[in-house]
Formats: C-alpha cells, sequence, structure tokens
C-alpha cells in the first residue's frame, strides 16, 4: 500500500475522535466564556497548564519507548508489561504524594480555600496517564476503530457533563462551582478509558523485567526532558502571566483576567494544534514503521510538503475570518485578546513542521538533541515572559511562543541536516510559508474600515488563491499516480 495514502488512513482514523473531541472542546469555549467571568475562566486556564506539565512527566516517554522497543524486541508482551507497570508504580506514588500534601501545594498555587481542585487535577492526571500505554498498544496492534471508539465515548461523556453542569446547576453568583464543575466532568470522563480497556488491568502479568527497564528508561529519559521543556514553551506563559502580573503589583483578580482573556483567545488558534494532535497520533507508529524502507527519505520529505501546505492553508483561514471565529468567545469582555491570534497561529505552524523534523532523532535513537532543543527552548522561554510581561502583558506570551517555536524549528533543521540527513525541499518550505504569510499582509494592507460581506470576500479570495498556488506547486492530482512509485 501507498505509504502516504496509509499515514493520511491512519490519521484520519486514529485523529478522528482527537479532532472531533477538540472541536467539541472548542464549541464548549462559547459555554463557558458565556457562563464563567475572565477570572474563574483563567483558574481553568492555569489549572490545565499544570495538567499539561504533569501528564508529560507521568507518561515518563513510555510511549514513544513502546513503540521503539516494540519493533526490535521479539517478546512483545513483555515490551507492553514493562511499559505499563512503570507507568502505574510511577502514577500511584504521585497520587498518594498529592493526597499526603495537597494543602501546601493548595497553598503555593494561591489556591489555599480551594484545595479540592488539587486532588481532582490529580486524579485526573494520574488517570489518563496510566490509560495512555494500553491506548497506545491499540495503535500499535493497528485496532483504529477501538481506540476510536474508546476516546470518542470519554469525549462524549465529558462534552455532556459540561453542558448539563453548565446549563442547569451553575450558579454565576458563584464562580468557583464553574470550576469545580469542568474538573468533575473531566474526572469522570477520565475514568471511561481504564473502564473500557480493563481487559489490560485484569489480565496484567506483574512481572517486572528489571534489565528492559532501564535499557527503556535510559531511551525515554531524554524525551521527557525533552517533553517537559516542551510543555513549558506551550503552557508556562499562563501559570507565569499570573505570578508576574501579581508580582508586578496588581491584584489577584486582575491577572486572572488577564490569564482568562489570553487562554480564550489562545483557544482560537488550536485549529492547527487540532490537527496536530491527530497526526501525531498516526504519524508516530507510522514514522517507525517506515524505518526500514530504503525509500524512507521520499517519504519523509513529501509528508513534510503536504503538511507545511496544510497547516499554512489554516493559518489563513483562521487568522483572515477572526472576525466569524471570534464569536466562538460568547463574552466580549475576551475580545481584548484577539490580537495574539494570528501570532500563535505562526506559532502552531512552527511548532508542527518541529515536531515533523523531531523524527530524526527519534529514528536514530539521538534522543538527547531533542532534550537540548527543548531546554534551551524553555530557558528562552521562561527569559522572554518574565522580561516582557511586566510591560506587554500577555503580548509578550504570544511573541515569545512564536521566537522560541521558530527557534527550535531552524535548530531541529540544522542538526537533523548534520546527524541524521533528510533532504527536506527548502523551496516549497518558503514558498508555501512565505505565501501565506504575504497574503496575510495583503489582507492588513487594504483597509476594510466598513468590514462585512467586502471584507470577508476579498480575504476568502485570498485563501482561494493560496489553495491555487497549492495545487501550481504541488499539482497532486496530476502526481497522484507518479507519487505511488516515487514512494
Amino acid at each position: 500500500m501507498n505509504p502516504l495514502k496509509k499515514l493520511l488512513g491512519q490519521t484520519a482514523i486514529y485523529g478522528l475522535p482527537s479532532i472531533l473531541g477538540r472541536l467539541l472542546n472548542y464549541l464548549l469555549v462559547p459555554l463557558h466564556t458565556y457562563y464563567m467571568n475572565p477570572s474563574a475562566y483563567g483558574v481553568v486556564s492555569e489549572l490545565y497548564a499544570w495538567v499539561a506539565f504533569l501528564v508529560v512527566f507521568l507518561t515518563f516517554g513510555m510511549e514513544t519507548a513502546f513503540f521503539r522497543f516494540l519493533n526490535e524486541k521479539e517478546d512483545k508482551a513483555l515490551v507492553f508489561r514493562n511499559s505499563f507497570l512503570t507507568i502505574i508504580g510511577l502514577n500511584g506514588l504521585f497520587f498518594l504524594s498529592v493526597v499526603a500534601f495537597h494543602q501546601p501545594i493548595a497553598d503555593a498555587m494561591l489556591y489555599s480555600a480551594h484545595n479540592e481542585y488539587i486532588l481532582l487535577l490529580a486524579a485526573i492526571v494520574a488517570i489518563d496517564s496510566i490509560s495512555s500505554l494500553p491506548l497506545a498498544k491499540l495503535r500499535a496492534e493497528e485496532k483504529a476503530a477501538k481506540f476510536a471508539t474508546i476516546q470518542s465515548v470519554s469525549i462524549a461523556v465529558n462534552i455532556l457533563l459540561n453542558l448539563v453542569l453548565m446549563i442547569f446547576f451553575f450558579d454565576k453568583a458563584r464562580p468557583e462551582e464553574g470550576v469545580m464543575f469542568i474538573l468533575m466532568a473531566n474526572l469522570i470522563a477520565s475514568l471511561v478509558k481504564p473502564a473500557m480497556l480493563y481487559k489490560d488491568f485484569l489480565n496484567l502479568n506483574w512481572v517486572y523485567n528489571a534489565d528492559l527497564a532501564i535499557e527503556m528508561l535510559k531511551y525515554a529519559l531524554p524525551l521527557v526532558i525533552a517533553g517537559f521543556a516542551g510543555i513549558i514553551n506551550e503552557t508556562i506563559d499562563r501559570i507565569l502571566l499570573k505570578f508576574v502580573t501579581i508580582s508586578n503589583g496588581e491584584t489577584e483578580e486582575f491577572a486572572m483576567i488577564q490569564v482568562g482573556i489570553y487562554s480564550a483567545s489562545y483557544k482560537l488558534a488550536m485549529l492547527v494544534t487540532i490537527l496536530l494532535q491527530a497526526y501525531r497520533y498516526a504519524a508516530e507508529p507510522f514514522f517507525f514503521s517506515q524505518s526500514k524502507n530504503k525509500d524512507r527519505n521520499k517519504v519523509y520529505i513529501k509528508i513534510m510538503n503536504y503538511f507545511v501546505a496544510m497547516v499554512c492553508f489554516i493559518f489563513l483561514l483562521v487568522s483572515l475570518n477572526i472576525d466569524i471565529f471570534k464569536h466562538f468567545i460568547a463574552n466580549k469582555a475576551y475580545w481584548e485578546g484577539l490580537k495574539v491570534v494570528p501570532i500563535l497561529l505562526l506559532a502552531n505552524v512552527f511548532l508542527g513542521i518541529y515536531f515533523n523534523q523531531s523524527i530524526w532523532y527519534k529514528l536514530s535513537g539521538q534522543t538527547k538533541f531533542g532534550a537540548y532543543i527543548a531546554l534551551v527552548g524553555a530557558f528562552l522561554t521562561i527569559t522572554l515572559n518574565l522580561l516582557f510581561i511586566p510591560e506587554y502583558g500577555f503580548m509578550a506570551c504570544a511573541y515569545a511562543t512564536m521566537a522560541v517555536y521558530a527557534f527550535q524549528m531552524v535548530a531541529s533543521y540544522l542538526l537533523g541536516q548534520k546527524h541524521y540527513p533528510i533532504k527536506y525541499n527548502l523551496k516549497k518550505f518558503f514558498l508555501f510559508l512565505g505565501s501565506s504569510l504575504f497574503l496575510f499582509w495583503v489582507s492588513h494592507w487594504f483597509d476594510f474600515t466598513s468590514g462585512g460581506i467586502v471584507k470577508f470576500i476579498f480575504n476568502n479570495f485570498l485563501i482561494l488563491l493560496y489553495v491555487g498556488i497549492f495545487f501550481f506547486i504541488e499539482n497532486p492530482l496530476q502526481k497522484k499516480d507518479k507519487l505511488a512509485t516515487d514512494i
């Protein structure tokens, strides 16, 4: 089967529940922003920033290590068992520690009166992390239908509970209720996964191979460092925005309002990350499966061309139709943050390209380079935010994100060409990225003060023009048969 078609098919199957879930969560933005004021929404956003940190640490790179060792070891069951037991042990220890020290943790996070947030958060991340390995096993076995079903049911439960709790039980006079309802809905939805994967838990053999575990942990450790540093780049801006704003003399209420406004606008930039999440589910096992293909580099190059074209298209689609997309944020009190959306969209374009490139250090086993890149990126993220948030507020967060992802993209490319060369087509990269940025500039050069239908038609004409550029450069319909023989 044509490898590119296989990847596209797997991206659609594995990504469908992810895309659906992200889109439905995207549709929850008007619900949450309508019922919750920016300050309460800021609390939710900050808590989920911490979730992102914890999930990276508590999965400990075992998904990627599982895929890597599955292709190398004869005993597939042993590889899964060791990965699974490692995650169970790590998360059990974490959850017990949080239960023991939840009040001091709440005090440090400035949630002294709501230590229940900390307990709910710990339960959510522990359950999701433990469930990640059985789900990775389904991906490795190409049981796409079961994987999609489990993810879809969990997502549906989360959405349904959000709707019921917020519409019928939420009292706007008690904004903390909204935070609790969102966390409770997530916890129940997370429990759906182990419930539907119960056979993996019941049939688990508790015999642990220490030698294999050490081998896998050595492989995974740089990935954990890279992932942890990567999450700093993705989410720490909301945490820093809160604490730096408070330390700059503002009230805690004002700081949380800024976090809420920024986070709501960040959601509008998530269409690129929705595509990226779906793509990542299929791409990682696919890239490893192609590692022994003598024409693998042709596959990787062709995939990169199409990927860059797609993410640049989404950048234009959202940024040039921001007057439409902004209505997903129901409360106009949040619209102050819309100016960060194009910046964050472009940042996520760079992130997607970096992820595509990162396969070179995973395939070659040189995962230390991923850690180096991410650590430098994390240092830059923290430094830029600390320096510029006091003066520029959440705009500093957006520009820092874009700058760091651009750095990581370039650094990964240069290191990859030295240690595991894949001769990507830079001409096409610059054509797709450059044409999308130029068309974005053209849209803003014309001053449509009246807005309305004229602006809508003109901007979407520019988007169609970009699509025309893509077809002129790639001509995918005419190259279809040639593509199959090339790769």
